[in-house]
């Protein structure tokens, strides 16, 4: 999908850092190494970088610690074929998908995944960290805490406020508050434990 995203905006993909490198490399992007060797590091002091996880705590350490490597934050990536109001705002290494929408006042925190076609609705502020799935949908003035995950398909009626770390499920009609580390399914929601 990142290879999608930056090939609709005209961008070239210098390559890909890993662990290990690939067997399955449907794009044909040169492995450059881990992120950690002196090398990779020089190549991505010298060009653009975005970090394609989607385990939020992961991506937030990778982030931080490439940060303090570099000096300089990851790009964000907005497909061309997304809405984004001109009154919203969207932090640094953001990736919003082909089809989604960002209405006015909407503030979108860092390294933050706004997958396909979802719709961010008026003065929702989504945290850092976060991960919205396909076709979520957050109704206007809903607030989402660092870390979270709204799955694919979920509707937030407007004005609910989602703690941090909370995981909601696939489908699910959230119609009230979900405090920190919160888990919930269902329409509408119901609270799982762990």
């Amino acid at each position: 999908m990142i290879c999608d995203i930056i090939r609709s905006i005209g961008r070239q993909i210098l390559g890909y850092c890993e662990k290990e490198e690939k067997e399955e490399n449907p794009y044909a992007l040169p492995f450059l190494g881990s992120e950690r060797i002196e090398k990779t590091i020089y190549k991505l002091k010298t060009s653009d970088y975005f970090i394609a996880l989607g385990a939020n705590s992961i991506r937030k350490k990778i982030i931080a610690n490439l940060e303090m490597e570099l000096g300089f934050s990851p790009t964000t990536l907005i497909h061309k074929n997304a809405v984004i109001s001109p009154t919203s705002r969207i932090a640094c290494g953001t990736m919003v998908g082909g089809g989604c929408q960002v209405n006015a006042c909407a503030k979108i925190g860092k390294g933050t995944i706004i997958n396909t076609g979802a719709v961010i609705e008026h003065e929702c502020l989504v945290g850092d960290f976060v991960h919205v799935a396909p076709r979520a949908v957050l109704c206007g003035n809903v607030s989402v805490g660092e870390g979270s995950f709204i799955g694919a398909n979920a509707v937030l009626k407007q004005g609910i406020k989602i703690g941090k770390n909370v995981i909601i499920g696939a489908g699910t009609v959230v119609i009230r508050d979900i405090p920190d580390d919160g888990k919930v399914v269902g329409n509408p929601q119901r609270f799982i434990k762990s």
